[in-house]
């Protein structure tokens, strides 16, 4: 929920990229220059007076709330609550992936038998969630960073591993376009920490990549899954034959 500090601060960027000073708006409002810069600095505004400064800006009221959303920080991961939300209806997980990889409505609807009623109500709920901000027309902002994880832990990671892992891990990844890899070393905390940031880059590029190709037609596009996984480990089978560190 966006606050009047939120609607007050975004009017004052409003007012400077407008090259509207406090000395118009105070001539626009007929009131005084001190008192405006007054009402700014404090940073609340009652609604009528936010309604006369959008005049003077020339912008309805639904405009500035849609930037205020648009500047408030991205969630980088979910909340314990949303994750379970989301992964209690497998239709709604499947929705919000979807979203995640910034598929339209018509992209969803044509490639899975989900009717349109049915994916509104769960774009509604993903709404709800925090997780998207349905726009008219059945378009929608994504309200999550591009570094966004599910939680290591979550319920999310935790569906992933029981239901998931065995089948995405089953495949050969012997395709055109596919590998898979397997690098064991020794590595300082410091470069374990330089290689993850490195890794999410991959992911981010794989990201962009997806985005790029959403422009080409369908028949030239396959459905991929990137899966990046880095973490201190010894295979169990392995770990009785490991000497003990004294």
């Amino acid at each position: 929920m966006s606050t009047t500090l939120d609607l007050v601060t975004t009017l004052k960027a409003e007012l400077k990229a407008s090259h509207v000073t406090y000395a118009d708006l105070a001539e626009h409002l007929g009131m005084s220059e001190s008192s405006i810069k007054r009402i700014f600095a404090k940073g609340d505004m009652p609604l009528s007076r936010i309604d006369e400064v959008l005049r003077v800006l020339k912008m309805d009221f639904a405009e500035l709330a849609r930037k205020v959303a648009e500047a408030q920080p991205l969630r980088s991961e979910l909340t314990l609550e949303q994750e379970r939300a989301v992964v209690a209806d497998r239709r709604l997980l499947l929705i919000a992936i979807c979203c995640l990889s910034q598929w339209s409505l018509e992209q969803i609807l044509g490639t899975y038998t989900l009717n349109e009623a049915e994916c509104l109500v769960y774009l509604k709920l993903l709404d709800r969630l925090g997780i998207i901000e349905l726009r008219p027309l059945n378009r929608y902002r994504l309200k999550v960073a591009k570094t966004f994880r599910w939680r290591p832990n979550g319920p999310v990671m935790t569906y992933f591993r029981e239901h998931v892992a065995d089948d995405y891990f089953g495949g050969g990844f012997d395709d055109v376009g596919e590998m898979m890899m397997l690098v064991h070393g020794q590595l300082t905390t410091g470069m374990a920490e330089a290689f993850v940031e490195r890794l999410q880059r991959l992911g981010q590029d794989f990201a962009q990549q997806h985005l790029a190709g959403q422009k080409l037609p369908a028949a030239d596009r396959r459905a991929y899954t990137l899966v990046v996984g880095m973490r201190s480990w010894l295979f169990a089978a392995f770990r009785d034959l490991k000497r003990d560190e004294g």
